[in-house]
């Protein structure tokens, strides 16, 4: 089995490689082919020379929406040098639709990171903002195309669905619309990350950036749509109660309003006088320049409802200014891990009078590859609570309260305790990739197909379509059908 990975950056160093290492004698899978930005050359060629991974290498200059003919002839080339069974994608998500329209033209499977794709200017533009649904409609409608040719996967890499604590969650929700016939009737989700850039950095760091008029939604925000939904959708289906329309509102915090909370003298007095030597735009130019940025915050309520009757109320926050453990003036060298990112993941999920489903994900350290004693505790890099409310009188259960721990989570589903579970969650991902590819995994078992995804897409293209609305003074109530 030969696969092609689309762009090695920090993620895909740290997920797909490993796993696909991993996996090799399992599967027989090989990497066969690596694309990357030209600029990347260097790195790329060091990182592989210490992994004996001999693929054959393509460097090409950036492109965004439409891949250039020559990148096109270039990779097509490669293809036919040494033929591919797949492609996972996992470059910046701007130029998610050009390789998976690529990947569809050569009936290639696909697994692509989320979000599915993004666009530039999303958080400012209102036809950037539905262009991320056209998006969606375009690579589903050529999927729809090939498969009459040719049966394939087009899977979306949202690791939630594979976690072990998540389909534990899941699994409490069906017992109880089982039991009682009641629907999820709210869900408060919030995940902060710790993502500190200081102000001209948030110009000059393009990794998971803002300055191409995108942010948190685009970053890791796309789970929480996917998740709620997923929640949402599976149990409504249990009990043939389900939502026919959508109405979001959304507000974001940008750059500006960072420069508003900690100002120029702020941070002289948290990094000392070379903090200006370090910052080479002035205080009042970079206010200009991020009013056109992307989101570091966004904070939506989505309003579900059937026949113009609210029966579920989602409400999704999502933030990079929040509790950080960087406490250093120069940026780390690993963005994705590293320089501070300190994870808090709460989620609050409620299902009637019968009830409660609350977990609790909660990291002190951002040194993740480190332990420190017991990881599963509050704080800890494996931290994972559920704590299960439950209406016993009515349930039969024995008592009202459980509490799982990640501990319980990680034996059951065999997972090695050294290790982050989101990350075996994501090598879950590619197990399943490559099940499919060799035929042991039938469609209607797979978790996270493209065909999957138009209801979270159409809230995350939404959620930037509301804001923009709001700046521009219209009415920043988003609606679209559910059905």
């Amino acid at each position: 089995m030969k696969i092609a990975v689309i762009g090695l950056g920090p993620h895909a160093r740290r997920v797909y490689v490993p796993a696909l290492r991993r996996l090799r004698e399992r599967f027989g899978v090989e990497v066969a082919l690596v694309v990357e930005l030209e600029t990347k050359e260097a790195e790329v060629r060091a990182f592989l020379a210490t992994r004996e991974l001999r693929p054959e290498l393509l460097f090409v200059r950036p492109f965004q929406q439409h891949m250039p003919e020559d990148v096109k002839a270039a990779l097509s080339r490669a293809t036919r040098r040494e033929p591919l069974d797949g492609v996972i994608i996992a470059t910046e998500p701007l130029s998610h639709r050009a390789y998976a329209e690529w990947a569809l033209e050569e009936r290639l499977h696909i697994l692509m990171d989320k979000p599915v794709t993004t666009r530039e200017n999303a958080a400012t533009e209102l036809h950037q903002a539905v262009g991320i649904y056209g998006d969606y409609e375009a690579l589903l409608s050529a999927h729809g195309r090939l498969q009459k040719e040719k049966q394939t996967l087009f899977s979306i890499n949202v690791q939630r669905r594979f976690h072990p604590g998540f389909q534990r969650v899941m699994e409490l929700l069906k017992e109880i619309a089982e039991r009682t016939n009641c629907p999820i009737t709210s869900i408060q989700s919030s995940h902060a990350d710790g993502q500190w850039r200081l102000p001209s950095e948030m110009v000059t760091l393009g990794y998971h950036g803002y300055n191409e008029g995108y942010g948190k939604v685009s970053h890791s925000g796309y789970h929480f749509f996917d998740l709620a939904w997923w929640l949402y959708q599976t149990v409504a289906r249990l009990t043939g109660k389900q939502a026919d329309f959508a109405e979001v509102f959304s507000s974001f915090q940008g750059p500006g309003g960072y420069l508003r909370q900690l100002d120029t003298r702020d941070h002289e007095r948290l990094f000392g006088p070379e903090y200006r030597s370090a910052q080479p735009h002035d205080e009042e130019s970079l206010k200009q320049r991020l009013r056109n940025y992307g989101e570091l915050d966004a904070f939506s309520t989505i309003r579900l409802l059937e026949e113009g009757e609210s029966v579920c109320h989602l409400s999704i926050n999502l933030l990079h200014n929040s509790f950080s453990r960087r406490d250093r003036l120069q940026p780390g060298k690993n963005l994705y891990k590293g320089n501070g990112r300190v994870k808090h993941e709460h989620h609050s999920i409620q299902q009637g009078p019968f009830q409660n489903i609350q977990v609790h994900s909660y990291q002190s350290r951002a040194e993740h590859d480190e332990s420190a004693g017991d990881e599963h505790a509050v704080g800890g890099n494996n931290h994972f609570d559920i704590h299960v409310f439950r209406n016993s009188g009515l349930t039969g259960d024995a008592r009202p309260l459980e509490i799982i721990r990640m501990g319980e989570l990680e034996e059951r589903a065999g997972y090695d305790s050294e290790r982050l579970a989101t990350e075996q969650a994501k090598e879950a991902v590619v197990v399943e990739f490559l099940q499919f590819i060799r035929g042991e995994l039938p469609r209607e078992r797979v978790r996270s197909s493209i065909e999957e995804h138009r209801v979270p897409v159409r809230l995350m293209s939404s959620v930037y379509a509301s804001h923009v609305l709001q700046r521009e003074g219209n009415n920043p109530i988003v609606g679209f059908a559910l059905r």
